[in-house]
Parts: C-alpha cells; structure tokens; sequence
C-alpha cells in the first residue's frame, strides 16, 4: 500500500478560503462515503481531518492508484469549497509516501500548529480516525499510521518540554558533530551507556542515519533492549577499549564513579585509525571520559558544561526541544515506512503458504493410497519426503538452468541465499572462489 496526504491549512491558505472546506464533526462520515463511492472501482483506505486551521484528507491505495486518485480527491474537495480545482490545487499541499506519513506524524505532535505544540490537535485527529473507522473507510494501513503518529506524539509530549536541559544538550551534541562531519551519514557512533541520556542523544543520532550505531553497556541485556529501538548493535563495556578504533563519534553517559575511557586507550584508538579525528561528548557528571584526552590533536571533546554554553539561551532551547521532536518523529516515519514495505510482501507470503499447503495436501493423499495398498510405510515417507522436496525445489532449479548467462550468477546467489543458508561455500560464488572472474 501507498499513502498520500492533501493539506490546506494555515500555511497554505487565508482563513477564509479555509472556511469554505470546513466540515462539521457530523458531516465527516457521509463526506467520507460521498468521497470513496465518487471513486468508482477504487476503494481507497480515507480519512479526513478539520479543523479551524486546516482541511486535510489522507488516503492509502494500492501503490499503481494512489497517484492517480490524486486528481480526482483534489476535484472532490473542490466541488465541496465551490472553487475550481486549479484555484485549490494553488492553496494546497499534496504529500505522497514517507513524505505523507511524517506530514501525519508532524501534525500529531502539534508542530505543524498554529501555535506551536498545542495539544488540542491530538484529540482532533483522534476523533478524525473514529469517524473513519465509523464511515468504514480506515482500514489497516491508515489505522497502523495514525496509532504510530499517536504513540510518536505522546513521546514528543512527554519528551521534548521546552527548555528541557537534557534534550538541549543532545541538540548541540549532533550540531557539533555535524560542523566536524561533512556527512553524518558516514560515520560509525559508540554510545557508552543505556539511560535516559544516551537513548535522547541516540534518538537524535539515529535521525541522521550515520552508517552504523552501537550501545555499549555494562549490562548486556539492557544494551540491547535499547539497541533493538535503533536497529543498533549492542557490545559489552569491557570490550569498548580493543574496539574504540572503529568509531568516529563517542557519546558517553554512565553512572561510573570513575572515567571509563583513558587516554592510553584513546591513543592506541588514533594510532589503528591513522590519526583520522574523533567526536567525543561526556555528558557525565562525574566524567566518564579523561579530560587529559581533549589535549589530543585529533580528539575533539565536549563535556557537559561545554554543551551548556551552546543551549543558555531560552530561544536555542526551545529550538534545540523542536529539533529533538523531529528527531523522534523521523524515526517513528522510519518505522512506519518499514512496515509498509513489509505489508507489501503479504500477498506473496500467503501465496507461498497456498502453494506449499496444495504440494502438502498432494503428497499426503499419494502417501495414503500407498498406504492403503500396503506398501511399506518406510518407503512411503520416503517418496512423501522426496515428492515434497522435489517440488520445493523444482522452481529454483528450473531458473538456475534456464537463467540468462548474464544472470546466472545472481540467480544463484539468490537461490544459494534461501535454500544454502546455513552453508559456509556457496556454489554460485564458486567461480569467484576458484579464482574466476567476478565482474
């Protein structure tokens, strides 16, 4: 499924243009109806949201009419305001995609507002979904995206106070990094602990998708609980000093009564990277960095009172506690777009278990008959056995034979893939291996 957001609000439009797409809390449920029966044989997932300061309609199809329900949902919307479509399409927003989906979470979390952060727009949206649901338009996919958007929020609510100090400082953390890094895409980042410090800061990282994210923990189990939530590596702390040397930035935050990264190590950490520099930050108090490390020419390190300089003032607060909401939006986005993806694979999971249930069925009736007519069981189960793994295999063998010599290789890298899986030598690399060419 695909999803697509049209927006007039207070960016796009006057209050008066607003005004005349205004629906009642009464009107939703037949405007909804009205709107997927206008759309002959598409039966799109729709939702609609109004309020004093925007009209918005969100719809989920199937990924070849999503885009072409575009126009005909922009015509309707039209005919309601009684302006033409072209004059609307001036004053609105149209939004596919992830892009639809952060706009939803965005708006959940009251930062596309008026006024910035009010909570009344949640229990609009709330409302919004029970009158679809109501209508029989909502469907799955606009349910799963509007309960994320809800979650997302509640975080954002619950997380990001303007002038919280804690979530200023992971703000300033990830900007200063962002001046040493020219992308932050390609970096390599330890967090160093498993609090409520280091999951806002990794929060915050993890909107930047740096190339590789690890928690490292005293406690293992707790390392990867956190780990889980960023798709991230968890390690144990006693192994930090032998691996120090892979990462390019370190945020630490423990509750160690002593530092737990020396300069030694620090050192030994520089030499294996060939003097390429390293982003520190220790927002641990007491310090769980030394500070003889800052000394170092190609460390750059920050403490948390070097944090504090960056964020005293209450408007770089405020900015850094918006920053910090967008943080976790982006990877609620992140993961609502991951599900999406994998829904998409549904109807061919439930095609392979149809196909794999009639082999079944085929053989257990042969095995039977068998059966019936006193052949030995032995080698009954045997030839199910052999029937079963013949036809499972009949497909991939097939494609490996009948491949393009040009797509050989791939096809039997794929199939090695799902039936060599626990193999170490793969035969469609045998070439490779054997000295062949591998272009």
């Amino acid at each position: 499924m695909s999803v697509f957001a049209l927006s007039l609000n207070h960016h796009t439009a006057p209050v008066d243009l607003r005004g005349r797409f205004a629906f009642t809390l009464d009107q939703l449920g037949p405007a909804l109806q009205g709107l997927r029966g206008g759309l002959q044989r598409a039966e799109p997932e729709v939702a609609l949201l109004s309020t004093c300061n925007r009209t918005e309609l969100y719809v989920a199809a199937d990924p070849g009419q999503a885009h072409q329900l575009v126009v005909p949902v922009l015509d309707w919307l039209a005919t309601h305001g009684g302006v033409s479509t072209d004059d609307l399409r001036r004053h609105t927003h149209v939004m596919e995609r992830h892009e639809a989906a952060r706009h939803v979470f965005r708006v959940a979390s009251g930062l596309d507002s008026m006024v910035l952060g009010e909570p009344q727009i949640l229990g609009q949206m709330k409302q919004a979904v029970r009158e679809a649901d109501a209508a029989g338009t909502l469907g799955t996919t606009l349910h799963q995206m509007f309960q994320r958007s809800f979650s997302v929020a509640k975080e954002v609510r619950t997380s990001t106070e303007i002038g919280s100090h804690s979530i200023s400082m992971a703000a300033a953390a990830v900007r200063l990094a962002g001046q040493l890094f020219e992308d932050l895409h390609k970096i390599r980042i330890l967090f160093v602990g498993a609090g409520e410090m280091i999951e806002l800061a990794a929060t915050h990282f993890a909107a930047k998708a740096p190339k590789h994210i690890t928690i490292a923990n005293r406690t293992l189990e707790r390392g990867e609980k956190l780990a889980s939530h960023f798709g991230a590596e968890a390690m144990r702390l006693a192994d930090l000093p032998a691996r120090l040397h892979e990462f390019d930035a370190v945020v630490s935050c423990t509750a160690s009564t002593l530092p737990l990264i020396g300069l030694g190590a620090v050192e030994r950490a520089l030499k294996a990277r060939k003097r390429r520099p390293m982003f520190m930050v220790d927002l641990a108090v007491p310090r769980d960095i030394e500070p003889e490390i800052a000394q170092l020419d190609d460390v750059y390190l920050y403490t948390v009172d070097d944090l504090s300089a960056l964020v005293q003032t209450a408007g770089e607060k405020r900015q850094a506690a918006v920053a910090q909401a967008e943080a976790i939006i982006d990877a609620g986005v992140q993961n609502f777009v991951h599900w999406l993806a994998q829904r998409a694979t549904v109807p061919l999971i439930q095609s392979l278990n149809a196909q794999a249930d009639a082999w079944r069925a085929a053989e257990i009736a042969r095995a039977r008959k068998l059966l019936a007519k006193g052949s030995d069981v032995d080698a009954v189960l045997d030839a199910l056995s052999r029937g079963l793994t013949q036809k499972m295999l009949h497909g991939a063998l097939a494609e490996l034979h009948n491949a393009d010599p040009n797509q050989r290789a791939m096809t039997a890298e794929v199939v090695s893939r799902l039936f060599l899986r626990g193999e170490t030598r793969r035969p469609g690399r045998a070439g490779a291996q054997d000295g062949g060419d591998e272009s």
